[in-house]
């Protein structure tokens, strides 16, 4: 195939993922659960400091990266 043929479809698809998650971003304080909030994220509050690990949230983001790259690789194919 030509290379131009497939970097113009690697860059429409990376398109529409940024455009998603654009649309993801722009809506997210509307959205019912969000980033960075999600139930199961740990945050402790002592008197003087704050210790924060967004656990669920970096599954989730894991779990749609990995998704959105096998996604690529099997239109690749």
């Amino acid at each position: 195939m030509d290379p131009a043929r497939e970097i113009g479809k690697l860059l429409l698809i990376l398109g529409a993922i940024l455009f998603l998650v654009g649309i993801v971003l722009m809506l997210g304080g509307r959205l019912p659960l969000r980033l960075g909030r999600l139930p199961g994220d740990v945050v402790y509050r002592g008197e003087r400091t704050t210790f924060y690990f967004p656990i669920v949230t970096s599954l989730l983001v894991s779990a749609v990266l990995t998704l959105v790259f096998w996604l690529i690789s099997y239109l690749r194919r």
